[in-house]
């Protein structure tokens, strides 16, 4: 029997039209910590798979938390409108210890937040789920398990 090659994630990527704005809810509210800002490249790979035009100067930041370092990267694009597909392409999932707060400081920014529903998850564990879109489009959901499966 072959074993299958190991796969590593390294992270998730939105793309954003200011990383300063962006920073304030993945940053300010979320609570990443950020690795590193840096200007891209000109021949960067990001222009050829994310289909953004040339003439568009790019920078990068990428996130991290105490225990995972380079978990997510926001790909400034100032031209970049926001994202407006439905059904919504893509998500990231939180597990968030302080998840009114979170909700809170999002409504203060002006994001839009998605009414609460009830999370059961597969293994029966039960918490709250809240899905919150940033100033880009992008879709955060977040949750907290608040009691242990039975």
């Amino acid at each position: 029997m072959s074993e299958k090659p190991k796969l590593r994630f390294q992270r998730s990527n939105f793309v954003v039209a200011n990383i300063e704005r962006a920073l304030t809810f993945y940053e300010g509210v979320l609570g990443f910590d950020v690795v590193f800002v840096k200007e891209s490249a000109e021949d960067s790979y990001s222009y050829d798979v994310f289909e953004i035009d040339k003439s568009n100067k790019m920078r990068f930041a990428v996130l991290g938390t105490t225990e995972q370092r380079n978990v997510m990267a926001l790909t400034e694009v100032p031209e970049a409108k926001p994202i407006a597909a439905t059904p919504r392409r893509s998500a990231i999932i939180l597990e968030i210890p302080e998840i009114d707060r979170v909700v809170a400081e999002s409504k203060v920014l002006g994001l839009k937040v998605y009414p609460e529903d009830k999370l059961i998850t597969k293994d029966g564990r039960e918490g709250r789920e809240i899905g919150i879109v940033d100033f880009d489009g992008n879709l955060v959901v977040i949750y907290l398990i608040t009691k242990a499966a039975a």
